[in-house]
Protein backbone atom coordinates (compact mmCIF):
# COMPACT_ATOMS: atom_id res chain seq x y z
CA UNK A 1 0.00 0.00 0.00
CA UNK A 2 1.41 3.36 -0.57
CA UNK A 3 -0.18 7.05 -0.67
CA UNK A 4 -1.95 6.88 -3.99
CA UNK A 5 -4.24 4.16 -2.56
CA UNK A 6 -5.00 6.42 0.42
CA UNK A 7 -5.80 9.38 -1.74
CA UNK A 8 -8.14 7.38 -3.56
CA UNK A 9 -9.37 6.01 -0.73
CA UNK A 10 -9.41 9.41 1.49
CA UNK A 11 -13.32 9.80 2.49
CA UNK A 12 -12.71 13.79 0.61
CA UNK A 13 -13.45 12.00 -2.50
CA UNK A 14 -16.78 11.81 -1.13
CA UNK A 15 -16.58 15.32 -1.00
CA UNK A 16 -15.14 16.23 -4.48
CA UNK A 17 -18.75 14.84 -6.44
CA UNK A 18 -20.28 17.77 -4.61
CA UNK A 19 -17.84 19.74 -6.52
CA UNK A 20 -17.42 22.52 -4.43
CA UNK A 21 -13.85 21.84 -3.46
CA UNK A 22 -11.57 24.68 -3.31
CA UNK A 23 -9.35 25.97 -6.00
CA UNK A 24 -5.85 27.64 -5.40
CA UNK A 25 -6.30 30.96 -3.38
CA UNK A 26 -9.89 30.04 -2.19
CA UNK A 27 -11.38 29.73 1.65
CA UNK A 28 -14.00 27.56 2.60
CA UNK A 29 -16.02 27.13 6.08
CA UNK A 30 -17.74 24.41 7.55
CA UNK A 31 -20.56 25.70 10.36
CA UNK A 32 -22.58 23.11 12.59
CA UNK A 33 -23.72 23.48 16.23
CA UNK A 34 -21.17 22.68 19.21
CA UNK A 35 -19.86 18.97 19.02
CA UNK A 36 -21.29 17.62 15.78
CA UNK A 37 -18.20 16.78 14.10
CA UNK A 38 -16.63 20.22 12.42
CA UNK A 39 -13.18 19.71 13.64
CA UNK A 40 -12.87 15.71 12.22
CA UNK A 41 -14.22 17.17 8.76
CA UNK A 42 -11.27 19.99 8.75
CA UNK A 43 -8.80 17.28 9.98
CA UNK A 44 -10.40 14.79 6.85
CA UNK A 45 -9.13 18.10 4.32
CA UNK A 46 -5.97 18.35 6.50
CA UNK A 47 -5.19 14.55 5.74
CA UNK A 48 -5.94 15.07 1.90
CA UNK A 49 -4.01 17.31 2.12
CA UNK A 50 -1.07 15.80 3.12
CA UNK A 51 -1.22 12.83 1.61
CA UNK A 52 -0.96 14.90 -1.92
CA UNK A 53 2.59 15.68 -0.39
CA UNK A 54 0.94 19.25 0.43
CA UNK A 55 2.65 21.70 3.48
CA UNK A 56 -0.16 21.94 6.16
CA UNK A 57 -1.11 24.71 8.87
CA UNK A 58 -3.61 23.48 11.57
CA UNK A 59 -4.63 26.83 13.22
CA UNK A 60 -6.55 26.39 16.56
CA UNK A 61 -8.55 29.08 18.65
CA UNK A 62 -9.81 26.00 21.27
CA UNK A 63 -7.73 23.06 21.30
CA UNK A 64 -4.00 22.00 22.90
CA UNK A 65 -1.61 20.91 20.16
CA UNK A 66 -1.91 17.48 21.94
CA UNK A 67 -5.95 17.22 21.52
CA UNK A 68 -5.01 18.51 17.49
CA UNK A 69 -2.46 15.58 16.99
CA UNK A 70 -5.26 13.19 18.54
CA UNK A 71 -7.63 14.32 16.31
CA UNK A 72 -5.13 13.17 13.21
CA UNK A 73 -4.12 10.39 14.85
CA UNK A 74 -7.40 9.12 15.11
CA UNK A 75 -8.78 9.82 11.89
CA UNK A 76 -6.12 8.17 9.83
CA UNK A 77 -6.61 5.13 12.17
CA UNK A 78 -10.29 5.28 10.99
CA UNK A 79 -9.58 5.85 7.10
CA UNK A 80 -7.29 2.86 7.52
CA UNK A 81 -9.82 0.72 9.54
CA UNK A 82 -12.07 1.39 7.27
CA UNK A 83 -10.53 -0.01 3.95
CA UNK A 84 -8.30 -2.35 6.23
CA UNK A 85 -5.16 -0.61 5.42
CA UNK A 86 -2.14 -0.70 7.68
CA UNK A 87 -1.27 2.94 8.09
CA UNK A 88 1.49 2.83 10.57
CA UNK A 89 4.41 2.71 8.17
CA UNK A 90 3.34 5.90 6.41
CA UNK A 91 2.01 8.10 9.68
CA UNK A 92 5.00 9.44 10.40
CA UNK A 93 5.43 10.31 6.44
CA UNK A 94 2.18 11.66 6.52
CA UNK A 95 2.64 13.97 9.32
CA UNK A 96 5.90 15.40 8.44
CA UNK A 97 4.56 18.43 6.39
CA UNK A 98 2.16 19.58 9.32
CA UNK A 99 2.92 22.74 11.41
CA UNK A 100 0.52 22.80 14.54
CA UNK A 101 -0.02 26.28 15.92
CA UNK A 102 -2.59 27.11 18.88
CA UNK A 103 -3.74 30.88 19.57
CA UNK A 104 -6.26 32.97 21.78
CA UNK A 105 -9.08 34.69 20.57
CA UNK A 106 -8.76 37.26 22.68
CA UNK A 107 -5.08 38.20 22.36
CA UNK A 108 -4.75 36.77 18.35
CA UNK A 109 -6.13 38.43 15.21
CA UNK A 110 -6.28 37.07 11.95
CA UNK A 111 -3.61 39.62 11.09
CA UNK A 112 -1.45 38.34 13.67
CA UNK A 113 -2.30 34.87 12.32
CA UNK A 114 -1.03 35.80 8.54
CA UNK A 115 2.14 37.80 10.14
CA UNK A 116 2.86 34.06 11.64
CA UNK A 117 2.25 32.48 8.56
CA UNK A 118 5.10 34.98 6.73
CA UNK A 119 7.47 34.39 9.09
CA UNK A 120 7.18 30.36 8.67
CA UNK A 121 7.31 30.77 5.19
CA UNK A 122 10.59 33.31 5.86
CA UNK A 123 12.49 30.76 7.56
CA UNK A 124 12.02 28.19 5.31
CA UNK A 125 8.66 26.36 6.01
CA UNK A 126 6.58 25.48 2.80
CA UNK A 127 3.30 26.53 3.43
CA UNK A 128 0.56 25.13 0.93
CA UNK A 129 -3.15 24.68 3.35
CA UNK A 130 -4.22 26.21 5.94
CA UNK A 131 -7.05 24.94 8.74
CA UNK A 132 -8.39 27.18 11.05
CA UNK A 133 -10.08 25.49 13.90
CA UNK A 134 -12.45 27.09 16.85
CA UNK A 135 -12.27 30.94 15.83
CA UNK A 136 -15.70 32.70 16.77
CA UNK A 137 -16.53 34.38 13.18
CA UNK A 138 -19.05 36.68 14.64
CA UNK A 139 -16.20 38.24 16.97
CA UNK A 140 -14.31 38.46 13.83
CA UNK A 141 -14.15 41.94 11.74
CA UNK A 142 -15.18 41.23 8.24
CA UNK A 143 -11.79 43.46 7.69
CA UNK A 144 -9.76 40.91 9.43
CA UNK A 145 -11.22 37.99 7.76
CA UNK A 146 -10.43 39.47 4.43
CA UNK A 147 -6.82 40.27 5.31
CA UNK A 148 -6.10 36.48 5.64
CA UNK A 149 -8.24 36.08 2.48
CA UNK A 150 -5.82 38.08 0.72
CA UNK A 151 -2.90 36.72 1.95
CA UNK A 152 -4.62 32.84 0.94
CA UNK A 153 -5.29 34.45 -2.09
CA UNK A 154 -1.60 36.04 -3.02
CA UNK A 155 -0.08 33.36 -1.87
CA UNK A 156 -2.50 30.56 -4.28
CA UNK A 157 -2.91 28.31 -1.02
CA UNK A 158 -5.94 27.07 0.39
CA UNK A 159 -7.95 27.51 3.60
CA UNK A 160 -10.71 25.78 5.33
CA UNK A 161 -12.59 27.43 8.88
CA UNK A 162 -15.04 25.95 11.03
CA UNK A 163 -17.66 28.21 12.89
CA UNK A 164 -19.89 26.94 15.31
CA UNK A 165 -23.56 28.07 13.94
CA UNK A 166 -27.08 26.48 13.96
CA UNK A 167 -27.95 28.11 10.76
CA UNK A 168 -28.96 25.61 7.82
CA UNK A 169 -29.36 28.84 5.15
CA UNK A 170 -26.42 30.89 3.92
CA UNK A 171 -28.39 34.33 5.15
CA UNK A 172 -28.38 33.14 8.67
CA UNK A 173 -24.52 31.91 8.60
CA UNK A 174 -22.38 35.46 8.69
CA UNK A 175 -23.17 38.73 7.26
CA UNK A 176 -22.82 39.11 3.48
CA UNK A 177 -19.33 41.31 4.00
CA UNK A 178 -17.88 38.06 5.72
CA UNK A 179 -18.84 35.15 3.41
CA UNK A 180 -17.47 37.42 0.84
CA UNK A 181 -14.07 35.94 1.78
CA UNK A 182 -15.89 32.43 1.09
CA UNK A 183 -15.45 30.50 -2.30
CA UNK A 184 -17.49 27.53 -0.51
CA UNK A 185 -19.64 27.51 2.46
CA UNK A 186 -21.34 23.64 3.86
CA UNK A 187 -23.17 22.74 6.95
CA UNK A 188 -22.89 19.87 9.02
CA UNK A 189 -26.12 18.92 10.78
CA UNK A 190 -28.30 15.76 11.73
CA UNK A 191 -31.41 15.26 9.18
CA UNK A 192 -33.30 12.34 9.75
CA UNK A 193 -30.75 10.72 11.62
CA UNK A 194 -28.19 10.73 9.37
CA UNK A 195 -25.44 13.57 9.97
CA UNK A 196 -25.09 14.99 6.57
CA UNK A 197 -22.63 17.75 4.80
CA UNK A 198 -25.22 20.32 2.66
CA UNK A 199 -23.33 22.31 0.54
CA UNK A 200 -24.85 26.06 0.58
CA UNK A 201 -22.61 27.91 -1.62
CA UNK A 202 -20.46 27.11 -4.77
CA UNK A 203 -21.55 23.53 -5.36
CA UNK A 204 -24.53 21.22 -4.83
CA UNK A 205 -25.74 18.31 -2.71
CA UNK A 206 -24.70 16.64 0.55
CA UNK A 207 -22.11 14.55 2.01
CA UNK A 208 -23.12 11.71 4.74
CA UNK A 209 -21.02 11.65 7.88
CA UNK A 210 -20.58 8.08 9.28
CA UNK A 211 -22.28 8.60 12.89
CA UNK A 212 -19.79 6.68 14.61
CA UNK A 213 -16.44 7.67 12.97
CA UNK A 214 -17.78 10.85 11.79
CA UNK A 215 -15.89 10.25 8.49
CA UNK A 216 -17.38 11.52 5.17
CA UNK A 217 -18.82 8.61 3.05
CA UNK A 218 -21.78 7.37 0.47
Amino acid sequence: MDKKDLIAHSPVRYFDVTNAGLKDGEMGLITAKKGLGKTSVLVQFGIDSLLNDKALVHVSFDQKSSNVIAWYSSVMAEIAKKKNFNISDLEEDIVRNRTILNFNQETFTLPKVVNTLKALKEGGIKLDCVVVDGLDLAKTSADDLKCFADFIKSQKMNAWFSFTNDASDLKGTLDSAKLDSFATVAHLANDSNTLSLSILKNGEGKVRLDAKTLLMSK
